[in-house]
């Protein structure tokens, strides 16, 4: 019976029906902060159809508190009968959180350190493609959460010049012909697609060099749904996981369950 996974992010909620570490469905809808519990509730019952029924429960990650209060109510409201996890401070994860303020941690990264932990060789990098950020998440040897970085998501990033520059606008965020833009569109694209992967390869390096391990003894994980448009112009990976965030919800939520 697989389980509804859900990562609310910042712009985009990603849901998942995952058994045993498949995806077998999944979806990705706007983050409305406005939508409302009832609201929540009929999109999901859409989404699923027939196969609600073989749902068997459902686990949540959210960075927007909003939304997650929205979900808060609709869950025992429309899935009465069904187990929920919430990922937030007091759930069991298994992962020791070693940073100044383990609550200030975004329960999105908890998660897909899990995730790196169980199913990757550690010490690992997850690097997690989102719209709004990318984040940099570090699992050391002993699989343990240690930290990680922050940046301007691309889409957040092309938004930002789009708005702040007066002959420059939004693009199609795909791969240039070139790193050299003969154009203003190109230039724009060259920068978020080269420029995002000289950051990010830049950015494991001297990662890789704080944990104090050799390049080839770190997994280098690529999540997240802007990953495609990145990924292939890395040298730094070595595994792309699109599904990491939802197979970590499974887990946790298992971990749970007993």
């Amino acid at each position: 019976m697989p389980l509804l996974a859900a990562d609310i992010g910042n712009a985009h909620t990603v849901l998942g029906l995952v058994a045993d570490g498949t995806v077998l469905a999944d979806w990705r809808v706007s983050t409305a902060e406005h939508r409302t519990a009832d609201e929540w509730g009929v999109l999901l019952r859409g989404l699923l159809g027939p196969r609600e029924s073989e749902v068997s429960g459902i686990a949540v990650c959210a960075t927007v508190p909003a939304v997650l209060n929205a979900w808060r109510e609709m869950l025992p409201a429309h899935f009465p009968d069904i187990a929920c996890v919430i990922v937030e401070p007091g759930i069991r994860t298994g992962v020791p959180i070693l940073v100044d303020n383990p609550r200030e941690v975004g329960s999105d990264r908890i998660v897909n350190a899990l995730a790196a932990a169980a199913d990757f060789d550690c010490p690992a990098i997850v690097v997690d493609f989102g719209g709004t950020a990318t984040t940099y998440d570090v699992v050391d040897e002993q699989g343990r959460y240690v930290g990680g970085a922050i940046t301007p998501g691309i889409e957040i990033s092309l938004d930002a010049l789009s708005r702040g520059g007066a002959q420059l606008r939004m693009v199609e965020l795909v791969r240039p012909r070139g790193v050299i833009g003969k154009n203003t569109v190109e230039a724009l694209q060259s920068g978020m697609v080269f420029g995002v992967a000289s950051q990010v390869e830049g950015m494991v390096e001297r990662l890789i060099t704080a944990l104090g391990c050799g390049v080839d003894e770190a997994s280098v994980i690529a999540t997240g749904y802007l990953a495609p448009l990145v990924v292939d112009e890395c040298r730094c990976f070595t595994h792309n996981a699109p599904w990491l965030t939802l197979r970590g919800l499974e887990k946790v939520f298992l971990r749970n369950q007993r």
